[in-house]
């Protein structure tokens, strides 16, 4: 029993389940921050700037589809590691075909995991951009003084063309509304948001590192085999040699 347990401790590949443990969490709570954090947003440019925003729910709905599209990468790339791994390795890539095989996989796997980590950088760099811009909005809510406007004529570039100076105005009959119910709660969920896309990041680089080993890993493999085969022929010479010459 205890031999069983530790050949199948051999066949775990730790690095991809480690990397696959963090793309689940980031992705996870990256999809629920956003989910809340865009549904704040949009609840704000309503309540607040009488403006309505149409594409905010087919973002909400992209970002359930990406959460489900990195949870099937990862379930993926794991399964390759399960086959680059222990004892595994030797059964499935002992034929030339299968080592071919596994070696492709694993540059597609390599290539799409790196347009992902480009994507992922660029959604982080936006992120930071909107998180400091709640912000700033929470720091002019606590410094403000309570008897004057928030005026955001000065990013009149973030509202569509048109829209009245008044309605670009947080006074003090939507300033509790504005502060405590949208931008404090929506800070909090950016930032969560952020957090969350730089552990993704993080996994998908350990990721491109336990994909460039298992690569190097099939294709040594080769070289095994090719090592066993002629010890198997060195013992199968040696064996028919006539004992009385030793």
């Amino acid at each position: 029993m205890g031999r069983k347990c530790r050949d199948c401790m051999t066949r775990v590949p730790y690095a991809t389940l480690i990397a696959t443990l963090m793309c689940c969490v980031g992705v996870g709570v990256f999809c629920g921050t956003m989910y809340r954090g865009t549904t704040l947003t949009l609840r704000l440019f309503d309540d607040v700037f009488k403006l309505r925003i149409k594409w905010v729910e087919p973002v909400q709905l992209t970002f359930m589809v990406v959460g489900a599209g990195m949870g099937g990468l990862g379930l993926m790339i794991l399964f390759v590691g399960c086959l680059s791994t222990g004892d595994t390795r030797n059964k499935v890539y002992r034929t030339w075909r299968g080592r071919v095989g596994g070696r492709i996989s694993c540059a597609i796997f390599m290539g799409i995991t790196y347009l992902l980590s480009l994507a992922w950088l660029l959604m982080f760099a936006a992120l930071i951009i909107v998180t400091l811009l709640y912000t700033l909005a929470w720091f002019q809510c606590m410094h403000v003084p309570h008897n004057e406007c928030i005026d955001y004529n000065q990013f009149s570039f973030m509202f569509p063309a048109g829209t009245p100076e008044e309605d670009k105005r947080v006074c003090s009959g939507e300033r509790k509304l504005f502060c405590k119910d949208y931008v404090n709660h929506a800070e909090i969920m950016f930032i969560l948001a952020t957090v969350s896309a730089f552990l993704v990041i993080l996994s998908l680089v350990h990721y491109l590192m336990c994909l460039a080993a298992n690569y190097a890993h099939i294709k040594d493999q080769e070289k095994f085999m090719d090592l066993q085969e002629i010890q198997f022929l060195h013992e199968s010479e040696m064996s028919t040699l006539p004992k009385d010459r030793f």
